[in-house]
């Protein structure tokens, strides 16, 4: 039902989405290069960073995080590297590496790419979603991750390889697959929408791979309702074109808790070094990064896995290394005022 989507392309919006959201800063150096002009891509310069990414990838066709894949050739030896979807690694890196492909015709560009794309074709669970890195282990990363983004980028990447000219180099077997992909990857995320009381909310970070049902993951990521993540799913769902039924009635509903799950009057301060939440009458309303599934209350929670409702009762570490609250659903309203003009609200059967 989602063949022939047509893109409105947001390359841009994808590498630096993580600034957008104000989620945790991306380590994808890559994505620094990606705009620049074709001529570029062909200079030493151009070549010499190609090849710094390309000696990053991993065995199995991957890129591990965190990581300068850019300035400097990857001296370690590619199969003990691991490699992860998180945190902009391997979007990144395959996005970069299209380019390169395309405008030096160069065979190891493409192939690197080709090899990337077919690990993100294997990774996808038959439920439709992505783990957060290959291969699998046995902890929280080998649920459905939207976490960071993860699962959007992996999505407008497969979207963008199907359907624009930046990515021709690629054959037409893969390019189908990569559509097919999409599709079966925005039907999970309508299959991951979490329900209460019989009402269509937003994501969990987490889902699991099997039943779709919110999952967590470190000790003081909970299952929860996600402020931040669930800002780019929406986003993703808001850019497809001739939205199903499914799709406006899902972005309907995450707008609405959106709405409703606003915080007004308060504003996030550094203090003395510290975190603060501190009363701001005239500030820009802002959501918190956890909601509980069940009273649609913030909480908190630091590395000993308590749930706290206020941000000063978790330790130091977590207080400050970690983003808590967020102008997420400001964004989420700006596009969906837009959507709404083209697709109408949720009343007028959306």
């Amino acid at each position: 039902m989602f063949s022939h989507l047509f893109i409105r392309f947001q390359t841009l919006a994808t590498l630096i989405m993580g600034l957008t959201y104000g989620l945790p800063a991306i380590g994808a150096v890559p994505s620094q290069y990606y705009k620049k002009p074709n001529d570029w891509f062909r200079s030493t310069d151009g070549l010499t960073i190609a090849d710094n990414v390309l000696s990053w990838q991993s065995d199995n066709g991957s890129w591990p995080k965190n990581q300068d894949t850019a300035s400097q050739p990857n001296t370690t030896d590619t199969s003990k590297l691991k490699g992860t979807f998180d945190n902009g690694a391997t979007t990144s890196e395959l996005r970069f590496l299209a380019r390169a492909a395309l405008n030096t015709k160069e065979f190891r560009f493409r192939d690197a790419f080709i090899k990337g794309l077919d690990l993100i074709l294997q990774a996808q669970y038959p439920t439709g979603g992505w783990p957060q890195r290959i291969p699998l282990g046995r902890d929280y990363g080998r649920h459905i991750t939207f976490n960071d983004g993860t699962m959007v980028r992996i999505l407008e990447l497969l979207r963008d390889t199907a359907n624009t000219s930046e990515f021709q180099f690629v054959d037409e077997q893969r390019r189908a697959k990569a559509e097919l992909a999409f599709e079966r990857g925005i039907e999970c995320i309508l299959k991951c929408q979490i329900m209460v009381d019989g009402m269509r909310t937003v994501w969990c970070a987490q889902h699991d791979e099997s039943d779709y049902q919110p999952r967590p993951a470190r000790a003081y990521e909970l299952v929860s309702l996600s402020g931040a993540e669930s800002a780019g799913v929406l986003k993703l769902l808001m850019s497809l074109d001739k939205p199903s039924s499914e799709v406006r009635q899902a972005i309907h509903a995450g707008a609405a808790w959106f709405e409703s799950a606003k915080i007004s009057g308060l504003r996030v301060d550094k203090i003395g070094g510290d975190t603060v939440v501190v009363k701001e009458p005239k500030s820009r309303p802002m959501w918190a990064r956890f909601y509980e599934i069940e009273t649609n209350r913030p909480f908190f929670c630091g590395r000993d896995g308590l749930r706290k409702y206020q941000l000063s009762e978790i330790e130091s570490e977590r207080r400050n290394g970690y983003s808590w609250y967020g102008g997420w659903g400001n964004e989420v309203a700006e596009h969906y005022g837009h959507w709404k003009q083209k697709w109408g609200s949720a009343d007028a059967g959306g």
